[in-house]
């Protein structure tokens, strides 16, 4: 299968002198491919580099064919209508002109120009933004006006009106609801051209051809989808492992014979030394065996020494092929609720977004989740129930101390303190030995606990929050998360789900990421509809309200 993209020894670096990737060979064929890896690892940047938004500091890269790009997050004047984003004003007004008749004849042909062999060109972006929900959107109404989901969905449905022959989607389902990630899902599916797509989102990956793992700056592919490269992945760390043990044996087992000839050599030179002493032999023959010997030793030290090392050497190759698959093992036992006792109790509560909870009773340590449609009101009502916002009527009890909301933006370190400064914020009684053998547990060791917050890359910061908020005094016994997998990547997602695996209290968390909700064991499921009213669903995922 031809490559779609070509990078030839591609290397980037930000002005600052940090460098991004440095000669990255790769080739993305056609079909759909997932790009996968750690948060700063390089993929939205490898993203921008083959949409020509960024330019390499060296090397190339070759795409086959026009390309569109939706990034992570869309910057846009607020004053732009949805007609500017689908990139169809011209030809709208154009054609508004002629259907008007507002158009001289000595001008009609450059309105034709204009609009080319887009006469239906309005009628096709109604089409395509019904297509991903949005046919309740107008086509003059601004972007200020749109939330977070409806931008991103406005933004694909302009890549698919342009039918690039290659497209791009950064982390696409941030800030989707579910009905809009279903919707997600049916345009990849449906997708004939070239897309490359970077996502943490179990589903979608789910429905590439390909998946692309850029990590120690290089690329390698694995045919198939998601499930298909953890097979896969599992199969390689099952091999290296194997090899582990084996080079590991035979390191064993060198050694014992060094240590064998060792004690063979000790007592031929003590043989030896005895015989001379003794001089039973002329001094000429006593003197030749003792150099024989010497020289024996010599070879027989040497060549177990040698075997040695090699054995070493394999032993050390075989470790670097095992993937270094970092665990989050932590114990939370102070977290603990009892069955039964009550946590939180929502009665009357209007909030500022105007959510409206008539009653809301939290017992135990049940894993609560908070879903609905974008614009439904969940972070309001989080942050209402955390303390942030007063509510505007109604009353909000907690029955534990230790109540901890988590954000979406991560914002709860201070970037000018080190990473164990900022948990002794939240645990001002522990030593800092404490605080060093609780972040060594959150995979932050050594040198990287003192390092300022705002040097972190995007996964160190999310353990940094994590080992903040659970480390807290009191001991957490209701958390409220708010998207917490949003712009993680994977592995970050299996940390979390790691580290709420170990957590022994309450959880409500608001979150459209089905395979998460699943996998840290949701009990209960509350639905926000868009006027803001909450009732109980089954624990099962269901489809949201259009």
């Amino acid at each position: 299968m031809s490559s779609s993209i070509v990078c030839d020894r591609l290397s980037f670096a930000w002005p600052d002198g940090t460098v991004v990737l440095d000669g990255l060979d790769a080739a993305f064929p056609a079909g759909r491919t997932g790009l996968i890896g750690v948060n700063g690892s390089g993929k939205s940047t490898l993203l921008k580099l083959v949409a020509g938004e960024l330019a390499p500091l060296s090397g190339s890269v070759t795409v086959s064919g026009e390309t569109g790009h939706l990034p992570q997050n869309l910057t846009l004047a607020a004053g732009r209508t949805v007609s500017d984003l689908l990139g169809i004003t011209d030809r709208r007004n154009a054609l508004l002109a002629v259907e008007r008749g507002e158009v001289a004849e000595h001008e009609l042909a450059e309105y034709f120009a204009v609009i080319g062999d887009d006469w239906d060109v309005e009628e096709r972006a109604r089409a395509e933004l019904g297509r991903l929900g949005l046919g309740h959107v107008g086509l003059d109404r601004t972007v200020a006006t749109l939330s977070g989901g409806e931008t991103v969905m406005a933004g694909l449905a302009a890549l698919l009106l342009r039918r690039p022959e290659v497209l791009l989607l950064d982390e696409p389902t941030n800030n989707l609801d579910l009905d809009a990630r279903h919707r997600l899902y049916a345009a990849v599916e449906a997708w004939t051209g070239v897309l490359v797509v970077v996502s943490h989102d179990r589903a979608l990956l789910g429905l590439v051809d390909t998946v692309a793992d850029l990590s120690g700056g290089a690329v390698r592919m694995y045919g198939g989808n998601l499930a298909a490269y953890e097979e896969m992945l599992a199969a390689e760390r099952e091999t290296a492992e194997r090899m582990v043990r084996a080079a590991g044996a035979d390191v064993r087992r060198q050694q014992r014979e060094w240590e064998e000839a060792q004690v063979k050599l000790a007592r031929r030179v003590r043989y030896g030394n005895t015989m001379y002493e003794r001089k039973r032999e002329p001094k000429i023959i006593m003197q030749a065996r003792k150099r024989e010997a010497q020289v024996s030793a010599g070879k027989h030290r040497n060549l177990h020494a040698g075997k040695l090392a090699e054995a070493r050497d394999r032993l050390g190759e075989a470790e670097s092929a095992v993937r270094d698959d970092p665990e989050i093992r932590i114990g939370l036992p102070e977290t603990a609720v009892p069955a039964g006792k009550t946590v939180l109790t929502v009665t009357g509560l209007r909030t500022a977004s105007g959510t409206a909870v008539d009653e809301l009773v939290v017992r135990g340590p049940e894993r609560v989740a908070l879903t609905g449609p974008n614009g439904s009101g969940k972070t309001t009502l989080l942050r209402t129930i955390a303390g942030e916002l007063e509510p505007v009527e109604g009353a909000v009890a907690v029955g534990v101390p230790g109540v901890r909301y988590l954000p979406q933006r991560l914002d709860l370190l201070d970037d000018g303190l080190s990473v164990v400064d900022n948990v002794r914020r939240f645990a001002p009684s522990a030593t800092v030995n404490e605080v060093r053998a609780g972040l060594a547990r959150f995979l932050l060791r050594g040198e990287r606990a003192d390092l300022p917050a705002a040097t972190l890359s995007g996964g160190e910061r999310f353990r940094a929050v994590l080992a903040a908020l659970l480390s807290a005094e009191p001991p957490p016994r209701l958390l409220l998360l708010d998207e917490p997998t949003n712009n993680l990547d994977l592995a970050s997602v299996r940390q979390l789900t790691q580290a709420l695996g170990a957590y022994r209290g309450a959880l409500v968390v608001a979150s459209h990421d089905q395979a998460f909700l699943e996998a840290v064991g949701i009990t209960r499921r509350l639905v926000l509809d868009r006027a803001g009213v909450l009732s109980e669903q089954p624990a099962s995922p269901a489809r949201e309200e259009v």
